[in-house]
Order: structure tokens, then C-alpha cells, then sequence
């Protein structure tokens, strides 16, 4: 299920609790106990879908970007 927290409110991962769940970015999340128990609670809202992908839990919160390799002859004799 997709979520994210009650804007003001910074909900602890289940699988890392000095991660979030914030208001700013939804993620995906398995329907557990912990998290239907947030939800239950208020803390956690359904996020509505968007075109934007969502970050699973247990993602980086963003990416990286690799520049390309510019090595151009070298090693070459």
C-alpha cells in the first residue's frame, strides 16, 4: 500500500526506525500490523496515486546520478 504521514507528523520505518515516512514523499509499505496500526492511529493517510513513482520503504530516498566515464585512450598503446 502507498502512504505517507499527517502533514507535521514524521512516522518511523518498520524495517529502520531512525528512517521516516514523511508528508513530503509517499511510499510503498506492506500492509503490516505496525503500519495499519498507524493508519488506525491517524499518523498515516493512503497517498493518493500519482504519476510521480513511489519509493518502496526500503529505498534510498533519492537517487544518484553517474556522470559517463570520459576516459578517451587511455590504457591504449
Amino acid at each position: 500500500m502507498t502512504v505517507k504521514a499527517k502533514d507535521g507528523v514524521r512516522v518511523p520505518r518498520e524495517d529502520d526506525p531512525h528512517r521516516y515516512i514523511t508528508h513530503e514523499a509517499a511510499v510503498e509499505v506492506e500492509a503490516s500490523a505496525y503500519y495499519l496500526r498507524r493508519l488506525q492511529e491517524g499518523d498515516l493517510v493512503i497517498a493518493a496515486p500519482t504519476a510521480d513513482p513511489v519509493a518502496p520503504a526500503d529505498a534510498d530516498v533519492a537517487p544518484v546520478e553517474v556522470a559517463a566515464s570520459t576516459d578517451k585512450g587511455k590504457g591504449k598503446k
